[in-house]
């Protein structure tokens, strides 16, 4: 029996436009707490955005991972994929995440997550 991709989203208004199975956080606490459930499992996407909305980053999510790697202890993630429309966080994220051992893809712009029911980027 073949086991289930796990997909993790971590964006405040974007959501997969092709309605792919996965897990969504809104907020960075979100985050947190779903990326706590896969600590002794495996995430085979996980799908970063920048800004949360209001004054809510994805840098509490960051800090798990790094802290987690920095402790011999990496969360079993297949790819980072950090899909910001914020160019310096953007870079930050995936230099961060790196150094750390994390698989990462820059995918700024992919057509995989998009605004549904009409939402605009503010």
């Amino acid at each position: 029996m073949e086991r289930r991709r796990t997909i993790v989203l971590v964006d405040d208004l974007r959501s997969f436009v092709d309605g792919r199975d996965a897990e969504v956080a809104r907020t960075s606490a979100a985050g947190v707490e779903l990326l706590g459930r896969y600590r002794d499992g495996r995430v085979d996407e996980l799908w970063l955005d920048h800004d949360l909305g209001g004054d809510d980053t994805i840098w509490p999510v960051v800090e798990i991972l790094e802290r987690a790697a920095f402790e011999k202890r990496p969360l079993d993630i297949g790819v980072v994929y950090v899909h910001s429309a914020n160019p310096a966080g953007v870079a930050k994220m995936a230099q961060v995440l790196r150094r750390w051992g994390y698989r990462v893809q820059i995918a700024s712009g992919a057509t995989d997550v998009g605004y549904l029911g009409g939402a605009a980027a503010s």
